[in-house]
């Protein structure tokens, strides 16, 4: 019972969480396949989490470990998939999570961030 209740405790903070709650509400998708293009970039993956609300689009992504301070590649990926959805969603707010499973955290990245992630991407692919 100890074992169960120190493993299920962090657990329920993640889910419970009310910044992205909704992830976990019903209504919300697992494994949502996106896929579209930005300048010079084709954009194939999967959303582990979505869900949307009537003025907010929310997208976590699983990650295995230990939280990094600079998940540049992470970053990146979440930036993309908002960059997409930015065009199918243009009224929302698009917010992004990392949700650690292995300490369980669950870490929004800012929108400055992205933006950063996803110029550097773009220059890259124009250069």
């Amino acid at each position: 019972d100890e074992q169960r209740a120190a493993v299920l405790q962090p657990v329920l903070t993640i889910l419970t969480d009310a910044r992205f709650a909704p992830l976990f509400a019903p209504g919300s998708r697992a494994e949502v396949p996106i896929v579209g293009n930005l300048p010079g970039i084709r954009v194939n993956g999967q959303i582990d989490r979505l869900a949307v609300t009537g003025t907010q689009v929310l997208i976590a992504d699983y990650k295995t470990g230990r939280p990094r301070l600079e998940p540049a590649a992470y970053v990146r990926q979440l930036a993309l998939y908002r960059a997409i959805l930015a065009r199918l969603y243009p009224r929302h707010v698009i917010r992004a999570a990392l949700i650690w499973t292995d300490v369980p955290d669950l870490v929004e990245i800012s929108d400055v961030m992205m933006d950063a992630a996803l110029a550097r991407t773009l220059a890259l692919t124009s250069a």
